[in-house]
């Protein structure tokens, strides 16, 4: 039988320090251990020492007490926060709600983005780059070594755009927004390019090309770029995206939070992985047989890039989307047979399948790409999401990404090392 929850508090009551202990069961010096966690908010009591607590939310508290400890964490520990932007489930996922890979074969990169950020479709969107923020951001890029990565380019391209933005400051949504409207085509725009410039308007796949290629694209390529780019906007809380979340908490402008995504997607694990994917394909490719390549990379204890997914235990959907979309490039036929190689003989011994890092690697394999260029492509597209999340967490209480750590050191008192 399960407890009954207490009557609801007056909204307009105030509780005492030792009022808002009793409810939560706690001692009243954890109450304030609340406090600075972000968890709880205070309001002094005129004229005297101690602090009052909203009812409303000390009950709030005391529920989410209570199912915590009725049931654990709810997924094995793990972190877990109320979003409306994207779902993932049954090996498909949704931007509020609706199927994301129909958006993304349907809109462009641009269209998708809007329709995170806003829940409305804005059919035609394009984004535009400040000439002063493009030549600020261009003159920082241009000043680092050539061998920098991709997220240090578009790190030091996003600080340096905040520099020329007095407005940075203004986390409200309309400002947010049009942050995002700006800044992502001005990381476009700072990348050196590689192939013939495009004029810095119309569909932003189309300017991120010749950033990534020498060849001319058909518009099979363009539009197979188009889709990586939509495909990729969110991804539900990836490790980049909660960084953001955690930095919007902390009320850090739109640019800095995008700093902090960029700052985690550099491990091989995470943003940079299509370009192990991409390797691993020019071997296979290079070889004609994926047998001993394959065979090289478990000798070397090292696990294959591009197959399985966590969060899918049967075909990435992204991966089968953008396949789906190379094939009609004909000068990807044979990454992607190579591609197909790759799965059937290492599915001989575990049933793993593609994901967006593979199709990714096919994409810039056969396009004439660097391997670094899925890194980027990755990157750009998920700017989008990290600005949606950073805009959903300014609506949510300041400071509440502040989890508590689990002390396992020597226990105190110690003596003052000599």
């Amino acid at each position: 039988m399960r407890d009954q929850e207490p009557a609801p508090l007056d909204a307009e009551r105030r509780l005492s320090t030792k009022e808002a202990a009793e409810l939560l069961g706690v001692k009243p010096e954890t109450v304030y251990a609340y406090v600075s966690r972000g968890q709880l908010s205070s309001r002094r009591v005129a004229g005297g020492r101690g602090s009052t607590f909203d009812a409303r939310e000390v009950e709030a508290l005391a529920r989410r007490n209570r199912r915590e400890s009725a049931g654990g964490s709810g997924s094995g520990g793990e972190l877990s926060v109320r979003t409306r932007l994207t779902l993932i489930e049954s090996d498909r996922y949704y931007y509020r709600g609706v199927d994301a890979v129909e958006l993304a074969t349907r809109h462009s990169y641009e269209e998708v983005a809007e329709w995170l950020w806003t829940g409305r479709m804005r059919p035609g969107s394009t984004f535009t780059a400040p000439a002063t923020s493009v030549a600020v951001a261009r003159r920082a890029v241009e000043a680092l070594p050539e061998h920098a990565a991709p997220a240090d380019l578009l790190r030091v391209a996003t600080t340096a755009a905040a520099t020329a933005d007095p407005l940075r400051f203004d986390l409200s949504e309309g400002a947010v927004l049009g942050t995002a409207r700006t800044l992502i085509p001005t990381l476009v725009a700072a990348l050196p390019a590689v192939g013939r410039d495009r004029a810095d308007t119309g569909p932003l796949a189309h300017r991120l090309w010749c950033r990534l290629s020498r060849r001319e694209p058909g518009e099979a390529s363009l539009r197979a770029l188009d889709t990586a780019l939509a495909l990729l906007v969110d991804h539900d809380l990836a490790a980049s995206t909660l960084a953001v979340r955690v930095a919007a908490s902390a009320r850090a402008h739109a640019y800095a939070a995008v700093s902090a995504g960029l700052g985690v997607i550099e491990g091989p694990l995470h943003g940079a992985a299509s370009g192990l994917a991409h390797r691993l394909l020019q071997d296979v490719l290079d070889q004609g047989d994926p047998a001993p390549v394959i065979a090289g990379e478990l000798r070397a204890g090292r696990r294959i890039p591009g197959l399985g997914h966590r969060l899918y235990p049967g075909e990435d959907p992204r991966a089968r989307a953008l396949f789906a979309v190379l094939e009609d490039i004909p000068k990807a036929e044979p990454a992607l047979l190579a591609a197909r190689d790759i799965v059937e003989t290492t599915a001989r011994h575990t049933p793993l399948h593609a994901n967006v890092d593979l199709a990714l690697a096919v994409l810039t394999t056969s396009c004439g790409m660097p391997a670094t260029a899925g890194e980027t492509i990755f990157a750009v597209a998920r700017t989008a999401g990290w600005i949606a999340h950073a805009l959903e967490e300014y609506g949510e209480r300041p400071m509440r990404m502040r989890p508590s750590g689990l002390y396992t050191g020597a226990k105190p008192p110690q003596p003052l090392p000599e």
